[in-house]
């Protein structure tokens, strides 16, 4: 495959005004339909084919001298996941240069067993950067599915382009994964991006699926223990569009609530009820385990996602955990979103993406970022009269925020991250974020209140969902139609804004140089048809040194 890291260097050898969006979504979802049993999240070959790797084969995390492979062996056929059934198996896995296996460059094995659901990772190392490489597992005589993988460029590479397939949100029940087939088809990502939301934790029929289940989840009911999200999560993993796009290129993930519960928070979740659904605690852990146990990521520190990876000089990706420190969300319209004692991510983490921006000496600065930071406000006044106002009420000092659960609910945090990139002259921060189930492009204003006569700190690609409802969804109208009303909206009250779609899904591709970093946005045909087509809808892009979005008229 041709090289997709344009590098100078040589590469180095081996060694409640309004409901809250989530609100609406489940208060509009469809009525609960019978799923299929837990035996579901098998395919049927599985009865009479044993060992196998029914799941798929992934990778994750690149470094420049090494990537994270994961694989799920189902050594028996009642060795069904969650179920915590099925003896130990020994499973090797080997790495090569090329899909032939001819050069291979590395192997060992490992054994699986039902105390991690027979899920394997292998963290390789010794691996040269920039490079392609070629990886399978086998257990019992039989070998897995073939797949791709990439390494990063050395550290100080001149690297001269990235690419970037970025997702988010998908919800099993409301349609079929077309996005993931259409990032797999291309052929040409050094690595893609899921912002969160990979699985959803309702019920059948309770969560945006517009009045249709599409196709049921396993297990039917909500999930809460360790065999529900061990469960749900391999249901996910049979679906051939994800299982193409793992076996395409590395992913680098994050979680968001859904991985947990709605509207997640340190102690608990909207879509939590202590002692009915036991503790948060144990649900929390419960959730945490099944996620690493089924991912290719590896947390930097113990259970969290936060970490930071680095693409040679041209960028670094810092990556958010946005609700495993969080102060629990307050109602629209409620003045303690200011609070200064009130955290999205936490003292610890906080400190360590400031430290990052400034430290870094890249020329990009990405950051993973699960809900948006962006202003999105109603009843915007100047500056002027807005603040004193605000304070008077006990209202938000910047604007009557609309979704408490994005930064907007967490002001004190934003304001203090947004005035360090200003005071410490740090350019080119790109947020990359998911969750809303819309496409935005946005700058980052240090007050929105002036803007754009006050500066931009920093822009942001928001990505719509893979198919969890966005607007028209919920409203039940043909596509495009709330777009054409609430856009011209939308940017009149947030002057940043410069593009909004309310009403598609879909992916974007993110395509980085030394002189810009540009988002290209496509959106699919139809969620509920497996052999949905997709086109290009958008692109804007930020030139270097501007922190302002622009919009340009041809994808890359």
């Amino acid at each position: 495959m041709t090289s997709r890291y344009r590098s100078s260097n040589t590469s180095e050898g081996i060694n409640s005004l309004t409901p809250r969006r989530r609100t609406v979504v489940k208060a509009a979802a469809a009525t609960a339909v019978l799923a299929g049993p837990l035996a579901a999240t098998l395919p049927a070959r599985a009865v009479d084919q044993a060992p196998a790797f029914l799941h798929g084969v992934a990778s994750g995390d690149p470094l420049p001298d090494g990537v994270l492979l994961w694989t799920r062996v189902t050594p028996v056929p009642e060795a069904i996941p969650g179920s915590g059934a099925g003896p130990d198996t020994e499973v090797s896995w080997t790495v090569a240069e090329d899909k032939a296996f001819t050069t291979v460059v590395a192997k060992g094995s490992t054994t699986a067993t039902a105390a991690s659901d027979h899920t394997v990772k292998a963290d390789i190392r010794g691996l040269k950067p920039g490079t392609d490489y070629w990886f399978r597992f086998s257990a019992g005589g039989t070998d897995s599915p073939t797949a791709r993988t990439r390494t990063a460029p050395a550290h100080d590479a001149a690297v001269t382009g990235l690419r970037f397939g970025v997702v988010s949100c998908a919800n099993w029940e409301a349609g079929y994964f077309s996005p993931y087939r259409h990032l797999a088809a291309r052929g040409d990502l050094d690595a893609w991006l899921h912002l969160g939301d990979y699985i959803y934790e309702y019920g059948t029929g309770e969560y945006g699926t517009r009045g249709k289940v599409v196709r049921p989840h396993a297990p039917a009911h909500e999930i809460v223990t360790l065999a529900d999200y061990r469960t749900r999560h391999a249901r996910y993993k049979t679906d051939p569009d994800l299982q193409a796009l793992h076996a395409t290129a590395p992913v680098v993930a994050i979680w968001d609530d859904h991985e947990f519960a709605n509207d997640a928070f340190e102690g608990g979740a909207e879509n939590h009820t202590e002692g009915a659904e036991g503790t948060w605690s144990a649900r929390q852990a419960a959730a945490k385990q099944a996620y690493f146990e089924w991912m290719p990521v590896r947390p930097a520190i113990a259970g969290t996602t936060y970490r930071r990876l680095r693409f040679g000089k041209l960028a670094d990706l810092s990556l958010l955990d946005l609700r495993s420190f969080r102060s629990q969300q307050v109602k629209v319209g409620n003045g303690e979103v200011d609070d200064p004692d009130r955290t999205l991510t936490g003292r610890a983490q906080l400190d360590w993406l400031k430290t990052g921006l400034a430290s870094s000496d890249t020329t990009w600065r990405l950051v993973g970022n699960s809900v948006m930071i962006s202003p999105f406000a109603i009843g915007s006044l100047s500056a002027d009269l807005l603040k004193p106002l605000a304070k008077l009420l006990g209202l938000p000092q910047e604007g009557l925020a609309l979704n408490t659960d994005q930064w907007d609910g967490y002001t004190d945090d934003r304001r203090e991250i947004l005035a360090h990139l200003r005071t410490n002259a740090i350019r080119n921060t790109v947020f990359l974020t998911g969750d809303i189930h819309m496409a935005w492009a946005n700058d980052v204003p240090v007050d929105a209140g002036t803007y754009p006569l006050s500066p931009s700190a920093a822009t942001e690609f928001v990505v719509t969902s893979v198919t969890s409802d966005n607007l028209d969804d919920i409203v039940k109208v043909p596509e495009g139609t709330v777009s054409a009303v609430a856009a011209p909206v939308i940017r009149a009250a947030n002057r940043h804004v410069h593009w909004v779609d309310t009403d598609r899904h879909g992916f974007g591709v993110l395509d980085i140089t030394a002189e810009r970093a540009q988002m290209d946005f496509y959106v699919v045909s139809d969620r509920a048809k497996r052999d949905a087509t997709a086109k290009w809808s958008r692109s804007y892009r930020t030139r270097s040194g501007t922190q302002k979005v622009e919009r340009t008229y041809d994808p890359v």
